[in-house]
């Protein structure tokens, strides 16, 4: 069969080098013994290092040209590629309830998406590693205070111990994408609970940063309507006179027991 024709309308960049691509399959070595997950397979540039690993590997491809390919050159595979859209799924089905380890080439225009549905299932994902646009890996990794800190490094960080292992150059993909890429590999923490209102937490977050040139006093005041209103004092800490990319996450979670406080 011939090679499978890259679609920019999904967002596919093959990688072409090896070396790279046995680089990015050993960075699951992190989570020895879990079965594993890729998204995104294509021609299987990464499978053919997975499958070595002595695990149960499973693969999501959208593209049809790409499960035909994959069912040709992997037919040990054929029963674990799946041809569906991994937003749409019920990741609890995969492996009947197990935990996994999630990598891949990540298409990305969807990353983000695909990282907030892992925060979605991260008791079931201890681990998570792949190939991004840099752009992303560098927002995912960001501390507080620089100016790539946002709602992606605090959501994830939140859960995920995050590291970004190297950097990947443009002309190691068919076609060419005209940023480059990083690798990243993120391991759940220890932490079990927040100790705040997880889903009003998500929604802070995202409204502050939203509008990050704001100070915290102007952005939170849309989170209250009229008969939820704070006192004065409430604003006239020293904390809304930040930004929000100089909130450390406990400083969000303290922030989002005290909006709750005022919202009961």
């Amino acid at each position: 069969m011939q090679k499978v024709r890259p679609k920019k309308n999904l967002g596919q960049h093959f990688l072409t080098d090896l070396n790279i691509a046995k680089r990015i399959a050993d960075t699951v070595d992190a989570c020895p013994d879990l079965p594993i997950l890729e998204i995104g397979p294509g021609m299987g540039v990464l499978t053919q290092f997975l499958v070595t690993k002595g695990r149960e590997v499973k693969a999501v491809e959208i593209d049809k040209e790409s499960v035909d390919y994959l069912h040709e050159n992997f037919p040990a595979l054929r029963d674990n590629i799946i041809g569906e859209d991994f937003l749409r799924m019920d990741l609890n089905r995969i492996f009947d309830g197990r935990q996994f380890v999630l990598t891949g080439n990540y298409p990305y225009d969807i990353s983000s998406q695909i990282f907030f549905k892992m925060l979605d299932y991260k008791d079931l994902i201890p681990c998570c590693t792949g190939m991004i646009q840099r752009e992303v890996a560098q927002r995912m990794a960001a501390e507080p205070g620089s100016k790539t800190y946002g709602i992606l490094s605090v959501m994830i960080q939140a859960w995920y111990n995050v590291e970004y292992l190297f950097t990947v150059d443009e002309g190691v993909f068919n076609p060419p994408p005209k940023v480059k890429s990083a690798v990243i590999r993120m391991t759940r923490n220890s932490v079990s609970s927040l100790g705040c209102n997880e889903q009003l937490f998500k929604r802070l977050v995202k409204t502050v940063f939203n509008q990050r040139r704001k100070m915290l006093r102007g952005s939170i005041r849309q989170m209250f309507d009229k008969d939820h209103q704070p006192d004065a004092s409430f604003f006239a800490t020293e904390l809304m006179t930040r930004r929000p990319e100089q909130l450390t996450l406990e400083e969000f979670v303290a922030l989002t027991n005290d909006v709750e406080m005022w919202l009961r």
